[in-house]
């Protein structure tokens, strides 16, 4: 038997509609220092009240000097993460060197624009050394626009830790004592310090962080390890020594 569709169906419009794309919470940021960059996320991937796994990495070594965290629909976020990594290593079969970060920037610029029409749905920070020896922050909007900053948080938790980070690294409402100025950068502890409070603090208000937190530390060729020999749970990535550094540090977070 043939089903006969209602008269109000055929004589008024039916709307169907598909999404593909989803948000899986979690929390990036980066911080540059005079020497060095912190690039750090947390690994819950969620979606709605749903905890999808614990361990799900934000944040991934492109080269010694260049480090990228990536935020928001993981799915999206993994496989641009796989693209810029292919075309990373392209360049360096074509040209024996890894490619400049400043490079890296524009590169990831004109990969997002390309596919502003159906984007990637991932808000990217990129981190790392400049040629010249300094630490330097690209943030990066799903389709390409992008700056060069001290410090950017972005993801479920930017809300909460941009603030904060603007308060303890730029100094927004402090007042310097009388005869003294606000570093214009400051040293590698400190910024440790800021990020892990930073995380700690987003994981007590925000249901979407927690359980794992990665901080990767970018040191500039020659510069000493500056109070990283004191903490616990380091590990190098580093391909070459005599160049620059990259170091993990892993943190737990709250799993509640």
């Amino acid at each position: 038997m043939v089903a006969v569709p209602d008269m109000d169906s055929l004589v008024n419009p039916q709307q169907r509609q598909f999404n593909p794309y989803t948000e899986n919470g979690g929390t990036i940021l980066a911080i540059a220092g005079a020497d060095f960059t912190v690039i750090a996320g947390d690994t819950r991937q969620s979606e709605g009240y749903s905890i999808q796994t614990r361990y799900a990495p934000k944040v991934f070594r492109l080269t010694d000097k260049a480090v990228l965290a990536v935020n928001g629909f993981a799915a999206d976020g993994n496989m641009f993460v796989k693209k810029v990594k292919q075309r990373l290593e392209w360049y360096r079969h074509a040209h024996a060197k890894d490619m400049p970060l400043r490079a890296i920037a524009r590169l990831i610029q004109t990969m997002l624009y390309a596919r502003r029409f159906f984007p990637f749905y991932v808000y990217n920070i990129l981190g790392g050394i400049e040629d010249d020896g300094t630490g330097a922050v690209y943030s990066f909007d799903p389709v390409g626009s992008y700056e060069r900053e001290t410090c950017r948080a972005a993801g479920a938790a930017q809300s909460l830790v941009q603030p904060f980070l603007d308060n303890q690294i730029y100094f927004k409402n402090q007042l310097a004592a009388p005869g003294m100025s606000h570093p214009t950068h400051l040293p590698l502890p400190d910024v440790l310090s800021i990020v892990i409070d930073s995380f700690t603090s987003a994981t007590e208000r925000h249901i979407e962080v927690g359980d794992g937190l990665e901080m990767y530390v970018v040191l500039a060729k020659g510069r000493g390890l500056g109070g990283m020999e004191a903490i616990g749970g380091v590990q190098e990535l580093s391909e070459r020594t005599e160049g620059e550094r990259l170091f993990v540090v892993r943190r737990e977070l709250k799993k509640d």
